[in-house]
């Protein structure tokens, strides 16, 4: 235990060393260099950001459990990403760089006015104090009490008492590398940071299948000899189903509702989410943008492998033995199965040598860093530009960080003392997906109208963001307990996200041809960076996407999409879906048809 300490130690401490000797001389007082890194971010910190920053443990720790309890259908949420991390390549980058806007509110201020700018900055800092942040803290404290066994370390018996020492812990130290060393500071520790998860993360997935191959599947009781090669064999051959790209109908997984609402909170997520996209609002150029941004979607593709496999493994190696749990407190005593937020930790320390569980902490520990210090510097980020700077317009930009440094503080403060509640969720990462949908698809629904619609005005912004709140609050929290109204249970929680997008956006399109603005809207090139796109952008982003089919059609048996009566639900589908989307693209026609716009215009 204590080489295990010391190693993490290590690691960490080299971390912090070298970030704070490659950041300490740029330039923090500056809004550009705070909060943009100056613009100067070339494509390898652009990836490495932007891979690290998703990759937190809510990813190992919550969608590795997902894995172990449904399979690899789960992964959805990594290779489904990358169809939004080319449309953001090819897309919404271009336009962001065009405008030259240090944050998504901003983008919503030029096109529609300061309310609007208002009540979105509003959404995300509410959603980030009372929802992304807290998060982060607590399955990063949970994943590092499992790991490093810290009951045991620290002789703290109480899991609540060790929770709150942890969350602050990581709080504290995330707050530090956020609020003091700016965005530059950040991308450079998560550069190394994601070097040592990405070998972190396959040294799990290498141990854990060599530990499958020395199960032995015969029924002789004679130890296998354990290979990578025979570990594939033996879940090929002993869990089959849990080696199915396709999800069946009412599981974590539903495939159908990848085509709706799951593909939209992806689109949001590495779209329009601040904590996500400043990394690329921070690039040298368009060309640095797109080639980081595409590069960041390869390497998704093989996120599976560390982020749904070894929860694959964990269910088999538990299943025959190999897994002993550690305590009673992490089985379901419904199932006799782990629970989903222990099976990951279960797996490390289990098939992990002891030598190197310091390392792989430490490496935990910089994805919990990472994804915190960056969420809690877009929050920053948005108060100082968004907020600080509309209430004192005179104020220099030395005020203005100082501003954003102190809200920030307070924000680390009230998410460190939110974070340990959520010990009484039950699965984290649905938790997580359903609270993002609330604000992900009202402020994805009017950023979409903002870049495609040249006359819609702020009438339709704000009651696309408002309204979009409302409505997703009452699917979730008000209709469920009215007898008969319960439309999310009824049609599955990804559609009904779906169908509120539709809805939000007819509202707002339909605002816009009874109310539109008298003077069109042309987003102006801010001449902020240079705006040549990559050559190989656009065949890349097909390679890509190329790349999800084959994936897909590998591992694929729609075997669980039957029904009872042995028919697939695909026609079922278009004949409900189509209705539903036919009048929204007839609203954006007569929008583009009103303007008088061409297809090429206002590129």
């Amino acid at each position: 235990m204590v080489a295990t300490l010391l190693s993490f130690l290590f690691f960490t401490a080299l971390v912090a060393a070298i970030t704070w000797w490659k950041s300490h001389g740029e330039d923090m007082s500056s809004n550009s260099g705070f909060f943009l890194a100056g613009r100067s971010l070339t494509f390898p910190f652009i990836a490495a950001s932007l891979l690290l920053t998703n990759l937190s443990t809510e990813q190992l720790v919550g969608l590795n459990g997902q894995g172990y309890t449904t399979g690899l259908a789960v992964m959805m949420w990594e290779v489904v990403g990358v169809f939004a991390i080319v449309l953001m390549a090819l897309f919404f980058l271009p336009k962001f760089l065009k405008s030259g806007i240090t944050t998504v509110p901003e983008l919503l201020d030029i096109r529609f006015g300061g309310r609007v700018q208002l009540v979105c900055n509003v959404i995300f800092m509410l959603a980030y104090m009372f929802i992304l942040l807290p998060m982060i803290l607590f399955t990063g404290a949970k994943g590092m009490m499992g790991i490093l066994d810290l009951h045991a370390v620290t002789g703290i018996q109480s899991d609540k008492t060790l929770l709150w020492c942890m969350v602050w812990l990581i709080g504290l130290i995330g707050s530090g590398y956020a609020l003091f060393g700016g965005l530059r500071s950040i991308v450079i520790s998560d550069l190394l940071n994601g070097i040592g998860l990405l070998v972190g993360g396959f040294m799990i997935t290498f141990f854990g299948l060599w530990a499958c191959g020395a199960v032995d599947l015969s029924g002789a009781g004679a130890a296998a000899s354990g290979s990578v090669v025979q570990g594939l064999r033996n879940l090929a051959a002993d869990i089959p189903e849990h080696i199915n790209s396709i999800g069946g109908e009412g599981g974590q997984a539903p495939f159908l509702e990848i085509f709706t609402g799951i593909i939209l909170i992806n689109v949001f997520y590495w779209c329009t989410n601040q904590q996500i996209i400043q990394r690329t609002l921070a690039a040298s150029s368009l060309q640095e943008g797109q080639k980081g941004v595409l590069l960041c979607g390869l390497l998704k593709l093989i996120g599976p492998l560390y982020l749904v496999l070894p929860g694959i493994l964990a269910f088999f190696l538990f299943k025959h033995g190999v897994i002993v749990p550690s305590s009673d407190a992490v089985v379901d005593a419904s199932t006799g199965l782990l629970r989903e937020s222990n099976a990951y930790g279960e797996l490390v320390r289990t098939v992990l040598p002891p030598w190197l569980a310091g390392f792989f902490a430490a490496v935990m520990a910089g994805a919990v860093l990472s994804s915190f210090n960056s969420a809690l510097n877009s929050t920053c980020t948005l108060f100082s530009l968004g907020i600080y700077g509309k209430l004192r317009p005179q104020a220099d930009d030395l005020s203005a960080v100082r501003a954003g440094k102190w809200f920030g503080l307070v924000i680390a403060l009230a998410a460190m003392t939110l974070s340990p509640m959520l010990d009484s969720v039950g699965s984290i990462f649905k938790y997580l997906q359903n609270m993002n949908a609330i604000y992900f698809i009202p402020i994805l629904a009017v950023v979409l109208v903002a870049l495609v619609s040249r006359r819609a005005g702020e009438g339709a912004a704000l009651v696309g963001l408002v309204g979009g709140v409302v409505l997703i609050s009452a699917g979730y929290f008000l209709l469920p307990g009215i007898k008969g109204c319960d439309i999310v249970g009824a049609i599955g929680e990804y559609h009904f996200v779906g169908l509120c997008f539709i809805l939000i956006l007819d509202a707002m399109l339909v605002i816009r041809l009874v109310a539109p603005r008298a003077v069109p809207h042309v987003f102006a090139d801010a001449r902020a960076v240079s705006l040549v796109p990559w050559k190989g952008a656009w065949a890349a982003g097909i390679a890509l996407l190329a790349v999800i089919l084959a994936i897909y059609a590998a591992f694929a048996d729609f075997s669980v999409l039957k029904d009872a009566a042995g028919n697939y639900p695909f026609l079922g589908f278009l004949v409900r879906a189509v209705p539903i989307v036919i009048p929204t693209a007839v609203l954006f026609w007569l929008d583009r048809r009103l303007d008088g716009a061409t297809a090429g215009e206002d590129k």
